[in-house]
């Protein structure tokens, strides 16, 4: 072997492990790149994500290196005008990049199926009556030893053309927020009055559509005691960019002492930004814009 040819060998070595290395260092930065993780869920999205990072990371640094590495040194001369050797092709070298990325899809996809599978997400599939031999799995706590039991708390969803109402049926409290108990398993009835809506909370990394004349069962475990953000994913309509509702993670005894004060509170209507311009819209002497569906009437609730 060839002093040059054991050279290029050892470059080629020095160069995977310092791309591996730094393609890894910046998988591990696309933690930081999301809100905090808030329910236990939060992990496996992280996870995956960072793997397809890294995973990105090490093709574009890969190549890029090999295209500067080329360039660098094995450059024709200046006054080289001559041909180039006669290559007519490589059948092994074609099978191996034909073959690797494939291997890499079928390993993404594997990859992506397992995170939504573990999560629990349910579609329009789920009310088809279709089998499917792989069980759906409930997702984990952050603790995998820790055992999933059944759902501490019930709450009904229901989304509507536009705004989210929240229903305690164990205290008979309605909501504009989202209340939920820290560290505790939450099962949501998920129901839609109109149209297709999206369920979303980017803290949580969850997203559910829900379907009209269909009930969803959607469960998660909120961590992380805080403030946090539900919107709509789906366009549902002219005002969809008004439904919006807040998630309030607490301790299970806040949690409970909530519950306790809302139940006293009597029912008023809630406040409705989207009937609030509608209303502000249809009282305008010159019409402007497309006709649209007029608003929900704002719903009674003990706790806006």
């Amino acid at each position: 072997m060839t002093l040059r040819k054991t050279l290029n060998i050892a470059t080629l070595i020095v160069g995977a492990i310092a791309i591996s290395g730094l393609s890894y260092w910046i998988g591990q930065q696309a933690y930081s790149w999301l809100p905090p993780q808030a329910a236990a869920e939060s992990v496996l999205i992280d996870d995956l994500l960072s793997f397809l990072v890294t995973l990105g990371a090490f093709i574009f640094l890969g190549v890029t290196a090999t295209l500067t590495y080329s360039l660098i040194f094995h450059r024709a001369a200046e006054d080289d005008l001559s041909d180039g050797p006669p290559i007519e092709g490589n059948i092994t070298l074609e099978v191996v990049w034909t073959a690797i990325p494939i291997m890499l899809v079928l390993w993404i996809a594997s990859y992506s199926y397992q995170v939504y599978d573990q999560m629990g997400i349910q579609g329009p599939a789920e009310h088809l009556h279709v089998h499917n031999p792989i069980a759906t799995q409930t997702a984990l706590a952050a603790s995998k030893e820790a055992a999933v039991s059944e759902p501490v708390e019930k709450i009904d969803v229901l989304a509507k053309q536009w705004a989210w109402v929240f229903h305690y049926p164990e205290s008979n409290v309605t909501s504009t927020e989202l209340h939920l108990p820290s560290d505790r398993r939450v099962r949501l009835a998920l129901q839609s009055a109109d149209v297709l809506h999206g369920f979303y909370i980017p803290a949580f990394r969850l997203k559910q559509d829900i379907i009209p004349n269909q009930t969803i069962d959607f469960e998660f475990t909120p961590i992380r005691p805080g403030q946090y953000h539900l919107t709509d994913s789906q366009y549902s309509g002219t005002y969809f960019a008004t439904m919006q509702a807040d998630v309030v993670v607490q301790s299970p005894e806040d949690y409970q002492q909530w519950l306790a004060k809302a139940a006293t509170q009597k029912l008023t209507p809630a406040n409705n930004q989207a009937a609030a311009e509608y209303a502000q819209a249809a009282s305008q002497k010159v019409k402007t814009g497309w006709v649209t569906v007029p608003p929900a009437a704002p719903t009674l609730v003990n706790q806006f």
